[in-house]
């Protein structure tokens, strides 16, 4: 009986193909819109945990003042020494390795070639909290560190820049007033939420002291980079660092901190969960249309009862049973939707794969909610198909018989 019911449904929807059409658009908005919105979102929230996880390693950063990033405030606070990051090192329990930073901008000039970079001044160690690679040449190393060696080791972006399509590697590049040797180039990391990580170059923290600005004062360094060891309690650690960083700045216990700990794994997690909360809310608006899709199917179901009263009327007048009235008509609601539905699964993975690529994002199929929005639209059919389904069942099969 459901086998009969819907070959007369796709016989009815083959019979008007522009009105099933029209009849299902809602639908296949709906969930199309629905789909596209929980992929790109999931591939968003994907995205930002590749940038948080490209900055580093389990990654703790110290940094005097309060905030992070532009609106931070460390006017007049002491910074840090390379003492400091010592003893974190060697006091903390839980820290896999710790390197002192240092950062200002100077011009880099190679050969006719002129641009201002941003130079950072760090131990061998910055490379491994940070997951930098190399992809040619070298890193410098402890002994470069100790000499105050004039080398660097420069990014992808300062090599496009400076270099072009020639080979850095060996060349000599003026930073500031010196002249640095480069060393090696980095594996390219791409954008993060602070900008480009390819645009750098990374100097021994002794030649950016020495040879580059000249600042040899002990509390010259920016931030302090922590790796955690894997399975380590950042909150347990962060409390250590303040405690120990609160002893060494002699802060008293009426003091506030004049510095800052960030973790970012809590970075990720917050940012991730918002990228979540807005991905389903923008989820449930975008399914809004798929309840208009419904009432659109009953619309049309309601005037094809019309349409179709003497049909209804012989067939309960040769013995059809009403149910099977009710099925026929619930089943075309149910077919009308459930293509609507199939429809808008195809548009969205086409939609998801071209808007992955214009905005960056990976592209994360997941059946799940393919499957729920599908399951979704033909649950929509049923509530909406059932009522003209009923008002064809109880037809009076003499006044259905007379209709015109």
């Amino acid at each position: 009986m459901f086998f009969n019911a819907l070959l007369i449904a796709l016989r009815e929807i083959r019979r008007n193909l522009m009105r099933a059409f029209l009849t299902v658009l809602g639908v296949i908005i709906g969930v199309a819109a629905v789909i596209t919105m929980v992929t790109l979102g999931q591939g968003t929230t994907q995205a930002v945990k590749n940038q948080i996880s490209s900055l580093g390693s389990n990654l703790l950063v110290l940094r005097p003042g309060s905030g992070f990033g532009p609106r931070s405030t460390s006017a007049g606070v002491p910074r840090f020494t390379t003492q400091d990051a010592q003893a974190v090192m060697e006091q903390v329990s839980g820290v896999a390795a710790v390197a002192p930073v240092a950062q200002t901008s100077l011009s880099t000039i190679y050969l006719q070639t002129a641009r201002t970079t941003q130079i950072t001044g760090s131990t061998p160690d910055y490379f491994q909290i940070g997951k930098w690679t190399i992809g040619e040449g070298r890193l410098f190393t402890d002994l470069d560190l100790r000499s105050g060696a004039a080398v660097c080791v420069i990014g992808e972006t300062v090599r496009r820049q400076l270099f072009g399509s020639e080979n850095p590697i060996g060349a000599k590049i003026r930073i500031g007033k010196s002249s640095c040797e480069v060393i090696g180039l980095l594996t390219a990391k791409g954008q993060s939420g602070m900008g480009d990580q390819d645009d750098t170059i990374v100097v021994p923290l002794s030649t950016l002291q020495r040879r580059l600005t000249g600042r040899t004062s002990a509390r010259s360094v920016n931030q302090i980079n922590i790796s955690a060891e894997d399975n380590t309690n950042s909150d347990a650690m962060i409390s250590e660092i303040t405690s120990l960083m609160r002893q060494r700045r002699n802060l008293s216990a009426n003091e506030d901190d004049n510095f800052s700990v960030f973790d970012t794994r809590q970075i990720a997690e917050t940012l991730s969960s918002s990228t979540k909360m807005m991905t389903m809310l923008l989820a449930a608006v975008a399914g809004v249309s798929l309840l208009v899709g419904g009432i659109g199917i009953m619309n049309i179901m309601l005037v094809s009862v019309t349409e179709r009263t003497r049909e209804i009327g012989i067939r309960l007048a040769i013995g059809a049973r009403a149910r099977e009235v009710l099925l026929q008509f619930l089943v075309e609601a149910i077919t009308l939707s459930c293509v609507g539905g199939v429809v808008g699964i195809g548009i969205a993975l086409g939609l998801c794969y071209f808007l992955a690529q214009v905005i960056q994002v990976p592209f994360q199929f997941d059946t799940r909610i393919n499957v729920i929005a599908f399951i979704f639209s033909a649950a929509v059919g049923v509530l909406f198909g059932f009522t003209p389904a009923r008002r064809a069942a109880k037809l009076d099969p003499i006044e259905a018989l007379r209709h015109e």
